[in-house]
């Protein structure tokens, strides 16, 4: 993991734990709210706590029928996190919407991070943090029971995102890190580039977009490109704004990528030119967004963020 400042990312166990015993897990909450675009312009409703809780929370990804969100939390002062005796370690949890209802899905003497439905809807795939701090993908069953490694050989791996069933694209840690995808069945990996950014997320009308680190000028710069898994092929999308120094990508539904930065929710279709503000947070009460997901039916918004602080003189 790294300071708020960078949102958040997993590292090997050795500086995972250097960095837990510096400053602990920070702490970050998940929010949801209503969302809706119209005209290029969002608005959102008011932002819930749902998941309330004083220490670590983050990762959000809703469950395909968008009746419910899986996240990652770090509570209490239980079993240590494998690569830091020092810390608790994480478990995954479940919000449904409807009720209200909290419920936990692992409970493991691992740590699980970035929970996610697999496409066929029959597992929880997560990046896990095992006994001796290896990071590698499992998956569990929806309750949270029959844990299984799905990719035995490639390891440090950060972040995934599924591309169809028995296909993942993988952010794999190293120097630097790349960008892999993998045939689960088979374990065959295909590099298709190098020092990335940690977001990786399918585009709604194919392709799975991730975040090329460059320099311009003399300048480093970051720019969101779209791989093309057949072909092979990577074409740039769109450059982002100065600032973000390792950011969060959503995708809409209907095709618009969302990412914050300064407290600002920024909005990007094909056929703009760049990034354009779509709404101020902190009038909701959020400050330094570090994680955004969207709905299947893109009518809401999970946002990891923390709250805004309250005025002492009031």
């Amino acid at each position: 993991m790294l300071p708020a400042t960078y949102g958040i990312t997993l590292l090997t166990g050795t500086a995972l734990a250097a960095w837990l015993l510096q400053t602990g897990p920070p702490r970050t909450d998940v929010f949801l709210a209503s969302f809706a675009v119209a005209d290029g312009r969002v608005s959102l409703g008011s932002p819930v706590n749902i998941s309330n809780n004083p220490g670590y929370d983050n990762q959000p990804s809703f469950t395909p029928d968008g009746r419910a969100i899986l996240f990652t939390s770090v509570r209490g002062a239980g079993r240590p996190d494998p690569a830091n005796s020092a810390a608790s370690g994480s478990d995954i949890y479940r919000y449904d919407i409807a009720s209200g209802q909290l419920s936990q899905v692992t409970s493991t003497p691992e740590s699980e991070y970035s929970p996610t439905v697999t496409p066929a809807g029959k597992h929880v795939s997560v990046v896990r943090v095992e006994s001796d701090g290896t990071q590698r993908l499992w998956r569990f069953g929806l309750d949270g029971t029959s844990p299984e490694l799905v990719l035995p050989e490639i390891a440090p791996v950060g972040y995934h995102a599924w591309l169809e069933e028995g296909t993942v694209a993988l952010f794999v840690l190293g120097q630097p890190a790349s960008l892999q995808v993998v045939r689960t069945a088979t374990g065959e990996a295909r590099r298709h580039a190098r020092n990335i950014g940690r977001s990786l997320a399918r585009i709604p009308w194919g392709g799975i977009s991730y975040v090329q680190r460059e320099t311009h000028e003399g300048a480093p710069a970051l720019v969101v490109m779209r791989l093309d898994p057949e072909s092979g092929a990577s074409t740039p999308l769109v450059a982002l704004m100065p600032g973000p120094r390792d950011p969060d990508l959503a995708w809409t539904p209907d095709g618009m990528l969302l990412t914050a930065h300064g407290g600002m929710l920024y909005g990007w279709t094909r056929g703009q030119d760049g990034f354009a503000v779509v709404a101020d947070l902190a009038p909701h009460g959020l400050a330094t967004a570090t994680r955004l997901a969207v709905s299947p039916r893109g009518d809401r918004i999970a946002i990891v963020a923390q709250p805004v602080p309250e005025d002492p003189g009031i």
